[in-house]
């Protein structure tokens, strides 16, 4: 558990993407709280889109369902090809969330010279605003009840809970 009681932010651990003309973009996450990593691949039209489906894929069972993207905007903070750029995602809870879990928008923002990384980690920092607001306490243990799990040792960590995830070879994926 996180100084004020709140559980560990979700870590994005590492992530690739593989993306081309003509073809749908490939990616895959790890992500990280407390002792827990979460893992998914995911098909989309870009980059960018790939990456979120991949985050919202890993994240299922603790969000119950998919974030709303309310906005997605990049602006360039200098002029050139070294400039870095700011991206702000703003997302709604799932549409399948109940009661005050339904309420809200989360924002994220980072700035990098990598926009496809800034993008996936602002994505990751909205949904752990999420996960921090008081309506959203519990969402874990609640997955893994819904899974039939017994809760971990590391409560503190969002999802630490939910027991162990299949490994995914990122490598051989991409070369499929």
């Amino acid at each position: 558990m996180s100084d004020a009681g709140r559980p560990e932010p979700i870590g994005l651990a590492r992530w690739t993407v593989t993306s081309g003309s003509n073809v749908n973009s490939r990616a895959a996450v790890v992500l990280h709280a407390g002792s827990h990593d979460w893992q998914a691949s995911a098909e989309g039209d870009g980059a960018v889109a790939a990456l979120f489906k991949a985050v919202d894929s890993a994240l299922r069972d603790v969000l119950g369902g998919q974030p709303r993207l309310l906005a997605y905007d990049v602006h360039a903070l200098a002029e050139g090809p070294d400039a870095e750029g700011r991206v702000t995602v703003q997302i709604a809870p799932p549409a399948v969330a109940v009661g005050a879990r339904l309420d809200g928008r989360f924002t994220g923002e980072i700035a990098s010279t990598n926009i496809v990384a800034a993008s996936v980690e602002a994505y990751v920092t909205a949904i752990n605003a999420m996960l921090g607001a008081a309506s959203w306490a519990g969402a874990a243990a609640e997955a893994s009840a819904r899974r039939g799990g017994a809760a971990g040792a590391d409560e503190g960590a969002v999802g630490a809970e939910l027991g162990d995830e299949p490994t995914i070879d990122t490598t051989a994926w991409f070369n499929r």
